[in-house]
């Protein structure tokens, strides 16, 4: 069995779970986000494209309904003992084999928690779900419950975001030979993926995110490959993962002579990192961290070239993307705690210059200072 964890440690997220059922007076709920299941149970796969839930009632037990395809991949990953398979067919409904299977489990009438916010339920599944469920019993929003004890992390859990951090400055060393006049962005991308399964690690959640010249000003990943110009600018957001755990890094590097700029943009990203690295401790909130990425960028006239968030928290992710719900931007009121790990990342995009620079890394928090989890300085990379 491919397990990641101890058992007891299972039993131990199991029992924070049912505590916060029960303090929420929920005899049910229906995890949707694959992320919720692998944390829970150790549940592994990309099935979530298809309709599966994995049943969790007040007393522990749980239950999940999936297709066949998944039947073997949940026993051979996961703690998970009972195991229902839904059959693939001509007008299928699986929200009526749920409701089926619901009332045999004695939840008719029962107050069931639903993870709406993921990508583990389409819109069209949850509509049938509402429609099946809204006179079966009491239905409410429990999308964030999960997510929210995922937040911290345990030891064993702190020792994969670890690995994934070195697997992510292994990608940067492999890459940074390839950064240079007539480089091509294609074998960047290899060598940078390819150091992460060299070193055990995963895929990550989403792609690589790679672009030179004016699609250094992107964040996101585009499909198509360049060769560097004699001077020209990369912009690399990447991750290491390990046991789907991730740690990301950012980094726009300059080619040939940096400009007056770039050098600019770099020393204002640096300035922010700092300052936010002042406030990434216990007693602030995430509200507050992206308050100062916003101060300092603005005091500088960086305000309409930033973005309106500086970062988010980070875990074992899936497809389509590692970013986790909680995130750096204005207001949000959640607290930071030690053992999470948080990716802060500046980003500023002048498309009036065409100039690109970007800084990211991850931190694991604590009770004082924050620990950076890369070997790397912060820089600016000149190639």
């Amino acid at each position: 069995m491919a397990l990641h964890f101890e058992r007891g440690e299972y039993a131990d997220r199991l029992s924070k779970l049912t505590a916060r059922m029960q303090a929420e007076k929920l005899d049910a709920l229906l995890l949707f986000a694959q992320e919720s299941m692998y944390w829970l149970t150790g549940y592994d796969t990309f099935g979530y494209c298809f309709f599966q839930t994995l049943i969790v009632k007040a007393d522990g037990s749980m239950t999940l309904l999936t297709r066949s395809a998944d039947l073997r991949q949940a026993r051979q990953t996961s703690v998970i003992e009972n195991i229902v398979v839904w059959v693939d067919r001509v007008n299928a409904d699986p929200t009526l084999d749920l409701k089926n299977l619901l009332s045999d489990m004695d939840l008719l009438g029962a107050k069931i928690g639903i993870e709406y916010d993921t990508h583990g339920i389409t819109g069209r599944v949850a509509r049938l779900l509402d429609s099946q469920l809204s006179t079966f019993g009491q239905i409410s929003d429990a999308s964030y419950l999960v997510s929210r004890l995922r937040l911290v992390k345990s030891p064993a859990e702190l020792a994969y975001a670890r690995r994934a951090a070195e697997l992510a400055d292994d990608a940067l060393d492999a890459a940074l030979p390839l950064i240079r006049a007539g480089g091509d962005e294609a074998e960047i991308l290899s060598a940078m993926q390819g150091a992460v399964f060299l070193g055990g690690g995963d895929y990550p959640a989403n792609e690589f995110i790679i672009g030179s010249a004016e699609d250094a000003l992107l964040c996101r990943y585009k499909s198509g490959r360049r060769k560097l110009d004699e001077t020209d600018q990369l912009t690399l957001e990447w991750a290491g993962a390990s046991a789907h755990y991730h740690a990301a890094m950012m980094r726009t590097i300059v080619v040939g002579e940096a400009s007056m700029r770039h050098r600019e943009l770099h020393k204002a990203c640096l300035e922010t990192i700092k300052a936010i690295e002042e406030v990434l401790v216990p007693g602030h909130t995430f509200g507050d961290v992206f308050d100062t990425h916003a101060r300092i960028l603005d005091e500088r006239g960086l305000s309409r070239h930033r973005l309106n968030a500086c970062g988010y928290s980070l875990g074992a992710r899936f497809s389509p993307s590692w970013m986790e719900h909680q995130m750096f931007h204005f207001g949000n009121p959640q607290d930071i705690l030690p053992d999470m790990t948080l990716f802060v990342h500046m980003i500023i995009m002048d498309s009036e210059s065409g100039t690109a620079m970007t800084l990211g890394q991850t931190y694991q928090t604590t009770e004082a200072a924050p620990l950076s989890l890369s070997r790397h300085t912060l820089d600016l990379i000149i190639r």
